[in-house]
């Protein structure tokens, strides 16, 4: 299981998969906002999304684990 932690704080621009979906190694979860610019997040290996904790708009902190892919 792999979990997608932030690299730094900012805001959920677009939130690309629900729980339960199957992603591939390099997909787009979620695309987040930092200082005006938009920082995408991939999937670190094909499988399927076990754990989604942020929605669209959220302002999150660095470290904040957003997903979890297994």
């Amino acid at each position: 299981m792999a979990k997608i932690e932030l690299e730094t704080g900012g805001t959920v621009w677009k939130v690309l998969v629900k729980a339960g979906d199957a992603v591939t190694d390099g997909q787009e979860l979620f695309i987040m906002e930092v200082m005006k610019m938009e920082v995408p997040y991939e999937a670190p290996a094909d499988g399927t999304v076990t754990a989604l904790n942020i929605s669209e708009g959220d302002v999150l902190e660095e470290g904040f684990v957003a997903a979890e892919v297994g």
